[in-house]
């Protein structure tokens, strides 16, 4: 593989920065080759199977050949998710950013509860996420929140989580315990390249530093290392504060509102695909979901396949994945 000769060229680590980029574009590749790969081999090992089982026809063969079958329609069915997520972006990392509806502290700790499902869905499917920008809620909570997700297809999968996901409970912060109706607000940026991402005109920013708000030390929080861009011509606001440098929040946020400006365009895009194909459907931010209902009974809803699962600990505790495998799938019929 041609990746592959150039790392293995004297002097390729010396450039540390052009060497993890073409660590991570192999990276990209083995992903989308090796299980292509595979499925090839099981179907191989399959037809030598196949073969024997027609020369002996015992009932052992025909117990490992059925074995065999299921564990290549497995293979098969895994491979044709893989080849939906083909979009321009779907390999790439992702930008999450939640943030808190109406509703004070109740919309605040939903947005907090919101933030450990996607740590916890990311954990479980090997993903790394480092937490770039925090504002806390007042009493409880978080107003927003923004995360970078790091693996294999991280903007693929979590681009379908976009959109208002609403709570239904009693409330834990009111004393007659009445239920409560919370909304928080997802979006999901995928993380640009240098050479992919569009330029901006420095007269098109307003910057504004101040000073980091909760952990990370006495330097963080008595200068003003954190970094706010304002995008003039389209009112975008990113911010970071993770780092202790402001030269490196700068960068951060830099690179998230280059991804916001990618997004806004692709999604441009598809609404303009969706008119023309005649679907009316909900494509962009700002739509309602998903409802997650822990009393007077309990279920989550997508609103957008109509799946429902009764387990609402187990989702909240990151087992989302069957939403999100059948949303995309939707989106391919």
């Amino acid at each position: 593989m041609e990746l592959e000769q150039v790392m293995s060229q004297d002097g390729f680590w010396n450039d540390q920065e052009a060497a993890q980029v073409t660590v991570g574009e192999l990276k990209q590749v083995r992903g989308a080759l090796d299980p292509v790969l595979g499925v090839g081999e099981q179907l191989d090992e399959l037809n030598l199977m196949a073969e024997l089982v027609a020369d002996e026809d015992s009932e052992e063969g025909r117990g490992e050949l059925d074995t065999l079958v299921q564990a290549v329609d497995a293979s098969m069915g895994k491979l044709e998710f893989r080849v939906m997520l083909s979009g321009e972006y779907d390999s790439c990392d992702c930008w999450v950013n939640i943030q808190a509806g109406a509703g004070g502290t109740e919309s605040c700790d939903w947005a907090e509860m919101l933030q450990r499902m996607y740590v916890r869905w990311a954990e479980r499917g090997g993903f790394e996420v480092e937490l770039a920008d925090r504002l806390a809620g007042e009493e409880a909570g978080v107003k927003w929140v923004t995360l970078l997700v790091k693996g294999s297809f991280a903007y693929g999968y979590l681009k379908a989580e976009s959109g208002v996901h609403r709570l239904v409970r009693i409330s834990p912060f009111d004393s007659q315990s009445r239920r409560q109706t919370s909304f928080a607000a997802l979006e999901v940026t995928p993380v640009l390249d240098d050479a992919t991402a569009m330029e901006i005109r420095t007269e098109d920013l307003k910057i504004d530093t101040f000073r980091a708000g909760g952990a990370g030390g006495q330097h963080v929080n008595k200068t003003d290392s954190a970094v706010r861009l304002t995008h003039l011509p389209t009112g975008i606001v990113v911010a970071c504060q993770s780092e202790r440098s402001q030269y490196k929040n700068k960068n951060t946020s830099l690179k998230m509102l280059k991804a916001k400006l990618a997004a806004v365009a692709e999604a441009e895009r598809e609404a303009e695909l969706a008119g023309l194909s005649g679907d009316k459907g909900d494509i962009g931010w700002g739509h309602q979901i998903r409802s997650y209902v822990l009393a007077p009974y309990q279920m989550v809803k997508d609103h957008r396949t109509n799946m429902e699962i009764g387990n609402t600990g187990a989702v909240l505790d990151g087992d989302i994945q069957g939403f999100i495998e059948t949303y995309l799938r939707s989106r391919t019929r």
